[in-house]
């Protein structure tokens, strides 16, 4: 079993979409870190946006043999790459209907917090787009995440 963390400025008992907020790296979704410390950063970094609640870190497990099976459709992106960057700015953008994808969960780097102007410099055709894998590079060091983007998925989250 993989153990999977989420940080927020709550505890959560039983994840949901509800609470999710569109227009992520991945889209609307849960999201969760196979590393206990990149979640906790990301448990402080929610309660500087919202100044509530306190740092916590909610964790799960999950049966990784899944991301084989036929029951989830999973991407999986390994690297930061051009498809992972495409990818990245269509759920990014406002202007396409969203989801813009029907998968379960998605596996791949997080993005840099510079997001949003690096996606406008790009739309603006003042970038590549081989700079814009380069400027969308977490700069703390590759660090993956996991997208929980169905009920089907959220499903096979298990509490510890």
């Amino acid at each position: 079993m993989l153990r999977l963390y989420h940080g927020s400025n709550v505890r959560i008992e039983t994840p949901d979409l509800v609470h999710s907020k569109p227009f992520k790296d991945f889209g609307r979704g849960f999201y969760l870190s196979a590393n206990r410390q990149q979640a906790w950063e990301m448990a402080l970094q929610k309660v500087s946006q919202t100044k509530e609640g306190k740092p916590e870190i909610s964790e799960f497990l999950f049966d990784e043999s899944l991301l084989q099976s036929t029951k989830l459709r999973v991407l999986n992106y390994t690297d930061y790459c051009e498809e992972w960057a495409e990818f990245v700015l269509a759920n990014r953008n406002k202007k396409l209907p969203q989801p813009v994808h029907n998968y379960d969960i998605v596996y791949g780097p997080i993005a840099d917090d510079g997001v949003t102007f690096q996606l406008r410099r790009y739309e603006g055709g003042l970038i590549s787009l081989s700079k814009l894998v380069e400027e969308l590079k977490y700069d703390k060091g590759i660090t993956f995440q996991y997208y929980f983007g169905t009920d089907n998925a959220l499903k096979h989250l298990i509490k510890p």
